[in-house]
């Protein structure tokens, strides 16, 4: 007599797993090759000596002084000097910079004489962080300048050195950034990334895994190997993926918390609650998609487009409170959303669980969704129809 059940579905599944090598590439391979990717290319926390250009067309005492003052800058590194416009535009286009700054003639003389003249500077912000770090070290300097120039003109006047310093900065400001104050970029980077990567990996295995029994037609043997019950072929189908998966993301925490020691201001505990949650979401996630398409192509599709465009919408680097309401209404259906949500809240502010419950709860809607929507993954298991 052929036995049913979970366990079952599970020997079932483990053999599949285990027979085609796309399964340990996508939930093995992929995720640990990308986290330590990640992790070393962001290891320095923040990029620093950002190749840039000069364009001194002044040739003074003041206008080498500022050329020296931008090569001691700890973002900026001059690499190359440039005669005109034209030809750092060029250098720029090459790749070979990722910005420069241009020192007008007669600069000397004119800021001497009190004409006001322009300091420009141009960055390249096609690459996002060197541009914009080039473009800070940049108006830092051209700022410092101008006002170094308000205060030597103010002196030669007769204004005492006092005062002109007062005048040009009536307060001192002090900066104290919270929680991250070593400005790391990969305390952030590096922690929505990963779960990121990992979401997209779940939503394709998972796809591919269910839809592949549809196209197949062996849904009717997984579906028998469940003792008819869908919830009980899907539990014991997903359930190597769960572990495997939920091994995976604690290695992610271990790799970037106990390695590489980002900061852990709350309770390492629930942040592994909230991680086994949203790989359990993430599935959910898929498997509703299976449930309304039953079609490898179209699951495939939409589950790919979804988990690329969460590293875009799912607010990691530009608030949805700022987004377009159409499109930020997207960031509230991704899971990675809301784990990255409990990792502000449990590692970087250390906060109570209490006042993350809720994210912690939407991470239980998933689940919910799928098993509403499983009848139909039922009736596409019993009658498979394959649709190129």
């Amino acid at each position: 007599m052929q036995t049913t059940g979970f366990w079952t579905v599970v020997k079932r599944e483990v053999k599949r797993l285990t027979s085609r090598p796309i399964y340990l590439v996508g939930m093995i391979v992929v995720p640990v090759v990308m986290s330590f990717f990640f992790v070393s290319l962001l290891g320095e926390g923040l990029p620093e000596k950002v190749p840039a250009a000069i364009v001194d067309l002044d040739h003074s005492q003041t206008s080498r002084q500022l050329v020296r003052s931008l090569n001691a800058m700890e973002l900026i590194d001059i690499t190359q000097s440039e005669n005109s416009y034209n030809d750092a535009i060029k250098a720029v286009q090459r790749g070979e910079v990722f910005g420069f700054f241009v020192i007008p003639e007669n600069f000397e003389r004119d800021a001497v004489g009190g004409r006001g003249p322009t300091l420009t500077f141009y960055s390249n912000l096609t690459f996002y962080v060197p541009g914009t770090l080039v473009f800070k070290g940049f108006k830092t300097l051209a700022v410092t300048t101008s006002g170094r120039i308000v205060q030597t003109d103010l002196v030669s006047k007769g204004a005492p050195q006092q005062l002109a310093e007062t005048v040009l900065q009536p307060m001192t400001v002090q900066n104290h950034p919270l929680h991250n104050p070593w400005l790391n970029y990969s305390y952030y980077l590096t922690t929505s990334f990963l779960p990121g990567l990992l979401e997209l990996m779940i939503f394709l295995m998972t796809v591919y895994a269910v839809t592949h029994e549809l196209k197949t037609r062996s849904s009717i043997e997984w579906l028998r190997a469940g003792g008819g019950d869908i919830w009980t072929a899907i539990l014991g189908k997903l359930a190597p993926q769960t572990l495997i998966f939920t091994v995976i993301g604690f290695g992610m925490n271990a790799l970037m918390f106990g390695w590489h020691h980002f900061p852990m201001n709350g309770s390492m505990g629930w942040l592994l609650a909230g991680m086994f949650l949203f790989v359990i979401a993430c599935q959910s996630f898929a498997l509703f998609v299976c449930e309304i398409l039953p079609n490898m192509r179209l699951a495939l599709s939409t589950c790919s487009l979804t988990g690329i465009l969460a590293f875009s919408i799912a607010a990691f680097s530009f608030p949805v409170q700022a987004m377009y309401g159409g499109i930020g209404i997207f960031s509230y259906i991704l899971p990675v959303r809301w784990y990255f949500l409990i990792y502000i809240d449990q590692a970087l502010n250390g906060i109570p669980l209490f006042y993350s419950r809720f994210y912690y709860i939407a991470l239980l809607v998933f689940p919910i969704l799928a098993m509403l929507a499983a009848p139909l993954l039922r009736r596409a298991a019993r009658k498979p129809v394959y649709v190129p």
